[in-house]
């Protein structure tokens, strides 16, 4: 048995894909049931969610729900290991968005898999995770909508890409208060996908000074795409890139 199911939810498209036998059919109503309550709960738009509530000071965090204290501290132990490059404030008003996505979708793949599910990917807004496999995932360039900068090939990993070209500069250097400059994207692997995407973020927010942090990153792999195309891969992210026809 196998499904592949699209809702656009938390303002992007998510693919739900399930290619195995196991006893999880039901599992993919409850992802989605899980996505539309993060972004009921998280979402930095709607006036009514915590999120809004809290950076509007109408919400004391110690009445705010569990899941939304365990975000932002986990936010804060991100800002600490990037050295502030990761801050949900860096633009001035409360925005964890660069850790709840990827936090949401990893426990969308953990209730896919204690349904039942081995191999499956679920694809947030182009931010992966994939279980069994291997699965090949495209990064999209972030120059032309019609072609990929890479192909990754991974089993049981996540991959997340940062960048201006899905929602315009949102991203901010947090200590200098505007968006990087040099930087087109930066794409992170790892095992999951709150980490990998929290990182591509914060190493997107260094702008030139992004490519030698990530290389010193443990467990991950990355590729920065620099103005100009030029392209720097650290060696755990070749080792998962699939050679394409033609240079990207």
């Amino acid at each position: 048995m196998t499904e592949r199911r699209l809702q656009h939810v938390m303002g992007m498209p998510v693919v739900v894909d399930v290619r195995d036998d196991g006893a999880w059919p039901d599992a993919v109503d409850t992802v989605f049931a899980w996505l539309r309550f993060v972004d009921t709960t998280f979402s930095t738009h709607r006036p009514d969610s915590e999120v809004c509530r809290l950076d509007r000071g109408e919400l004391a965090l110690a009445d705010a729900h569990p899941l939304v204290r365990e975000v932002l501290a986990h936010c804060e132990r991100l800002r600490g290991k990037t050295g502030g490059y990761f801050d949900a404030r860096a633009a001035g008003r409360l925005d964890p968005s660069g850790l709840v996505k990827g936090w949401a979708v990893d426990r969308a793949a953990t209730l896919l898999s204690e349904a039942g599910a081995r191999r499956f990917c679920v694809n947030a807004g182009g931010d992966v995770v994939v279980r069994g496999g291997p699965w090949r995932v495209g990064v999209q360039h972030p120059r032309q909508r019609d072609r990929v900068a890479a192909v990754v090939e991974l089993t049981d990993a996540a991959v997340a890409t940062s960048g201006a070209y899905e929602r315009g500069e949102h991203i901010v250097d947090p200590f200098r208060g505007r968006p990087p400059a040099g930087t087109l994207a930066v794409t992170v692997l790892g095992r999951d996908l709150a980490t990998a995407d929290a990182y591509a973020t914060a190493a997107y927010a260094m702008g030139e000074r992004g490519p030698a942090w990530t290389a010193r990153l443990r467990g991950c792999g990355a590729m920065t795409i620099l103005a100009g195309d030029r392209v720097l891969c650290t060696d755990r992210f070749l080792r998962h890139r699939v050679p394409m026809l033609s240079p990207p």
